[in-house]
């Protein structure tokens, strides 16, 4: 590569990073990639297709033009590559469409003549042997090599290795093929080397092949290229009794209206109708609900399509908080029910599930993590019957995690260095930066509350008897919880809560399930939680504004945003969202990887992109700021992350059908002058707290009138009926 032109071989060659995007349709087991320079990769660790336009001034390839992103349609997960800066333009948008297990990926190539006089020139569709996954991406699916063995065409299909087939929807001109030995394909090309017309069979798995487009482009005006690659065994539905007559550029054009429309209908729902300066906000959370849709496998949840494709109900039970805020209550379902089945006879939850079934490894956050995850999928639907069915499984586990924090209950726990782990759950390695050496790991212990908790909630759901001894076993563990909290930061001379008993490391991003899901804040932990965020903030401000470089951070902070709205901190929430939007990779797709680079073309492991428990986290922590759930005083908390600035720019804000703990939330605000106007729709439940509104100004209201009576003036607004129109004046 580094012997050839630049922008012969994918960019990754050049010890340089490269960006993709996932493309396929809802809850699909197969997807293909595409990357900012056009190459799109056709199933995991298959070939990828790449462009490349020549003249009679040479070729051009992904090196020599402007390269910018889109989407097809604003926010639907449909992306395009645009290159420009030559005399003619290219345009490549990718798309699957189908049904899950007969998808197929398509690619749409629009050449764009700009100019005022007609244009001829060659489009060359080359089928490769590489991915567009990079080969640094070693995780699960090492990326880069792609083998070809074998390609060849018909005048119907190309026909790669035994098993995958390509359609040009759009006869090509010619097909020629290649082995390595024989000619690199690109240098073939640039110097009208003789390549082989019906195809090659190479031993080294280095075969590759070409589609190539004769064009002849009047002025201001563009050509379509469609080809069709089947993710699956079975043909495209354009191919009849085996013959691939009716696959016509009208029909994949249709295919591409079919796919526009299906991710319409996949995404409707709750609606956040921001200001211009805040659509990144409104964009982000829609295209990322769509690439959770994508990167599912049926109903398992995953967090990527290549690295990361496996179920781990420790991220499936915050990205399903996500997909019920949301309004996606039956891909909830349907993960929690598949994940029950996978639960051990003595109760214990798995940690992961992939297709070689279970995984044993001990990581004690599990069990409390399904539990919430019913317990949350029931507070947003009051679905008793699902409830019913997962009781057995809801039990089970709670026992199982009974049986854990008992066995750190015993007299040698009782006294000593190992008082400090009494009545926790065992040390493990759930957490990443204790997988070297298992340790009592906090984030453990806050989802083990979390379930301790949810089961007392369901218990009293469904009229259990068990739920007496439930709430005697909760308590209990919070009160251990706490005084372990306590002696950890006594015996390793801190004030904040640390990530491990043993270590009295810091570390805020784990900490936040305190904050949620566990929620305990309003207990006597608070006060350590808030130094905890505090002290968060100072090392946020040096990474930020010192000048030193920070290289690297995973994404997970965004959780860090949403414990800022909780915790009453908005200013300090917003900037950690302008930070963390900085790392979309490219903004265009709004997405994040699940390691982000200072350096954009720091060629080292970046995860799946997306990285869609990263995605869920940006999606939790941005709702956050519209509305939540307060436990402390039962409340249902309105507009607690929302800036001012917001509500006097165009209409304010509006948020539709929101997903809540008591309902559908429908709210609008917009201030003007000294005036803050809020309306609250029918349609959600008032807690017995009531609807807390949590205006953003600085001054306290000199009257506040709620459906024209005045009320007395307090600190926050609390609303007890519905409709509500509120006129606040400062």
């Amino acid at each position: 590569a580094r012997d050839e032109p630049a922008g012969s071989y994918p960019r990754y060659f050049t010890n340089k990073q490269s960006y993709w995007t996932v493309v396929g349709v809802n809850g699909d087991t197969r997807e293909g990639l595409l990357d900012t320079r056009g190459m799109l990769e056709t199933g995991k660790a298959q070939f990828s297709i790449e462009p490349i336009l020549q003249n009679r001034n040479g070729l051009t390839t992904w090196a020599n033009v402007t390269t910018t992103v889109s989407d097809a349609e604003r926010d639907l997960p449909i992306p395009s590559v645009h290159w420009s800066g030559t005399p003619l333009e290219l345009s490549v948008t990718s798309f699957a469409a189908g049904a899950p297990g007969k998808s197929v990926l398509f690619g749409q190539y629009r050449v764009r003549n700009p100019t005022f006089k007609t244009q001829r020139a060659t489009l060359h569709l080359a089928l490769r042997p590489f991915q567009v996954n990079p080969p640094w991406q070693f995780l699960n699916t090492p990326g880069g090599f792609a083998r070809i063995d074998s390609i060849s065409y018909d005048g119907r299909r190309v026909r790669v290795n035994a098993d995958r087939t390509l359609f040009p929807i759009s006869p090509p001109s010619s097909f020629r093929a290649t082995t390595f030995a024989r000619s690199d394909l690109l240098d073939a090309i640039r110097s009208s080397l003789p390549l082989l017309p019906h195809g090659a069979t190479d031993k080294l798995g280095l075969a590759s092949g070409v589609l190539s487009y004769s064009l002849n482009i009047a002025a201001r005006a563009d050509t379509v290229i469609y080809i069709a690659v089947p993710l699956h065994d079975s043909d495209p539905s354009c191919v009849r009794n085996g013959s691939p007559a009716a696959c016509t550029p009208a029909w994949a054009s249709a295919q591409l209206d079919s796919a526009k429309g299906q991710w319409q209908s996949d995404l409707r729902g709750v609606r956040l109708q921001l200001p211009k300066s805040a659509t990144r906000i409104s964009e982000s959370v829609r295209a990322n609900l769509g690439y959770i849709l994508i990167n599912r496998d049926g109903p398992a949840i995953q967090p990527g399509s290549r690295s990361y494709e496996r179920s781990w109900i420790r991220d499936g039970s915050l990205t399903s908080t996500a997909l019920l805020r949301l309004g996606h209550s039956k891909e909830v379902r349907e993960f929690l029910e598949w994940y029950a089945g996978f639960q051990f006879d003595n109760g214990k939850i798995p940690c992961c599930v992939d297709a070689r079934g279970s995984d044993p490894v001990p990581e004690n956050d599990s069990h409390g993590e399904f539990i919430y995850l019913v317990a949350e999928y029931f507070r947003h639907t009051g679905d008793t019957a699902t409830v019913k069915r997962m009781w057995p499984h809801i039990a089970k586990a709670f026992e199982f995690m009974d049986s854990l924090r008992l066995s750190r209950t015993t007299a040698e726990f009782r006294t000593g260095d190992k008082r400090v782990f009494y009545g926790l759950l065992p040390q493990s390695i759930s957490h990443e930066g204790y997988s070297a050496k298992p340790m009592h790991s906090y984030w453990d212990d806050f989802f083990g509350l979390r379930g301790f908790k949810d089961a007392v909630v369901l218990a009293h759901a469904l009229n259990r008897p068990e739920g007496a001894r439930y709430s005697a076993v909760r308590d209990s563990f919070q009160s251990d919880l706490h005084r372990s909290i306590a002696l950890a930061m006594a015996n390793h001379k801190i004030d904040y809560v640390p990530g491990a008993a043993e270590l009295g490391d810091f570390d805020a991003t784990s900490t936040t399930v305190g904050v949620d899901p566990a929620s305990e804040l309003g207990t006597a932990l608070e006060p350590a939680i808030r130094r905890t965020f505090d002290r968060y903030y100072v090392n946020f401000l040096k990474r930020r504004e010192d000048g030193k470089p920070w290289d690297i951070y995973t994404p997970y902070e965004w959780r860090v945003a949403g414990t800022y709205t909780r915790l009453g901190q908005r200013d300090r929430a917003h900037e950690l969202v302008d930070f963390f939007f900085q790392g979309q990779r490219p903004k265009a797709w709004h997405q994040w990887a699940e390691v982000v680079w200072e350096k954009e073309d720091t060629a080292r492991f970046v995860g799946d992109m997306p990285h869609t428990w990263v995605g869920s986290d940006f999606i939790r922590s941005a709702l956050d700021m519209f509305a939540y759930e307060r436990d402390s005083d039962s409340s249902l908390v309105v507009a607690a992350g929302v800036p001012e600035k917001w509500l006097r720019e165009d209409n304010g804000i509006r948020i539709s059908n929101l997903s809540t703990h008591y309902g559908r939330l429908t709210y609008s605000m917009r201030a003007r002058g000294k005036d803050l106007r809020i309306s609250i729709a029918r349609g959600v439940r008032i807690p017995r707290g009531g609807i807390v509104v949590d205006p953003p100004f600085k001054s306290r209201p000199k009257r506040v009138l709620v459906n024209g009576v005045s009320v007395p003036i307090e600190a926050v607004i609390r609303v007890t009926s519905l409709p509500a129109t509120l006129l606040v004046r400062y």
